[in-house]
């Protein structure tokens, strides 16, 4: 018998009508790499020759500028500069861009602004210009501290200059991410710990763990290597994260780790189906209205995009999310966070009432995926490691 009180409400019934927008997040795109790592499914290009970088700030400008009548005075509670490699621009660059940032929009006081960077790309007096630039947070792409396996990867930079990086790093910032994968090729259980363990002997505030996945329409989708099996993969991701819970790192979403207080504000807007707008070569844009959510993509190819710029058309495509997808997108980012969201949630960022996916939240409820109660929604332990059969469940 279904002790289960339902009201039967069709999601497609439902008109998007916001009381109050999401946070607003900016992400800003540096398509450009020294070289294209083999399992890398991001939109990234090798520079060939010198890069066309002021230029290319010139058109990240244009953009904003051509962007802000879709977020008119709305406050930027965090800046993201990914690739590529940010890394590769000049500190004076990343000055510029920062400063038409500031005065074109209400940036938060207390904002979050991250840069990624290469350890094949560090030079001490450029993260010294990016801190000067208003950088607070710099997000390191070490991957491995294991030669053999780096080569594997395809990564430009050795074990000791991730380790020079880092220390230039934490001679300029206090707030420092890693990225770390596992189930490298080749690797062993004890590789991928002792990755995570050199890792921990620089105290980093937030550790990024990955587990490699053979992308479609990247070289190793192609041409794939030797990879450790599901249950090989399996025990070291159970060793990683038991390891991190251990040296206080707190595990909240299904990739990230971090100390008190030092979770990353941008990915946490993500996956709380927050704001953002994306600016850059391929960049992504998922923006609220009152009566609707649109998600827009810029053109992709450098050259192209700049064009684009110039011809006052960067976006090549714009669409409206139909108020029957919004559900299964708020899941698809909400559930990676280990600790669910607040039940309030739900309707805040997607407009729709919980009832509307009444259904839905039983049944996963009843497969032992979620559990919840009238505060929180969240997956189980099973969610978690089966977090594609949870999500599958609110496909409209």
């Amino acid at each position: 018998m279904n002790n289960h009180f339902e009201i039967p409400v069709s999601i497609q019934s439902q008109r998007v009508s916001f009381h109050a927008l999401p946070p607003l997040s900016l992400y800003i795109h540096i398509p450009w790499c020294v070289r294209k790592c083999p399992y890398c499914d991001f939109n990234s290009h090798e520079g060939r020759g010198a890069l066309p970088e002021q230029e290319y700030v010139a058109a990240l400008v244009r953009d904003l500028e051509m962007a802000l009548p879709h977020i008119w005075g709305r406050k930027v509670y965090t800046i993201f500069l990914g690739g590529g490699t940010p890394s590769l621009l000049s500190g004076e660059s990343v000055a510029e861009i920062l400063r038409n940032v500031r005065m074109l929009l209400p940036l938060d006081l207390g904002a979050e602004i991250t840069l990624e960077a290469n350890p094949g790309t560090v030079e001490a007096t450029r993260f010294a210009e990016y801190r000067d630039a208003g950088i607070n947070r710099l997000s390191i792409g070490v991957q491995s501290f294991n030669d053999t396996h780096l080569t594997a990867l395809g990564r430009i930079h050795s074990s000791d200059e991730a380790r020079r990086s880092i220390g230039i790093a934490q001679q300029n910032f206090k707030n420092i991410n890693l990225d770390l994968m596992y189930a490298l090729p080749q690797q062993t259980l004890a590789q991928a710990v002792q990755d995570v363990e050199t890792a921990m002997l620089y105290e980093p505030q937030h550790l990024s763990c990955y587990h490699l996945t053979l992308e479609p329409n990247t070289m190793f989708h192609h041409n794939p290597p030797v990879l450790p099996d599901g249950d090989a993969s399996a025990e070291m991701q159970q060793h990683i994260e038991g390891l991190l819970a251990t040296h206080g790192y707190q595990h909240y979403e299904t990739s990230a780790f971090s100390r008190p207080n030092c979770r990353s504000k941008h990915n946490l807007n993500y996956w709380q189906f927050g704001d953002y707008l994306g600016i850059g070569a391929g960049a992504h844009s998922k923006l609220s209205f009152p009566d609707k959510v649109i998600r827009q993509a810029r053109y992709k190819q450098p050259q192209e995009y700049m064009q684009k710029v110039a011809q006052k058309a960067p976006i090549q495509t714009e669409h409206q999310i139909a108020s029957g997808d919004l559900a299964f997108e708020f899941m698809m980012n909400a559930l990676r966070l280990n600790k669910g969201f607040d039940s309030t949630l739900f309707a805040e960022r997607t407009s729709l009432s919980l009832l509307a996916i009444q259904r839905k939240l039983v049944d996963a409820e009843e497969r032992g995926l979620l559990k919840r109660d009238h505060l929180r929604i969240a997956p189980t332990q099973q969610g978690q490691r089966f977090l594609n059969d949870l999500l599958g469940l609110f496909l409209n």
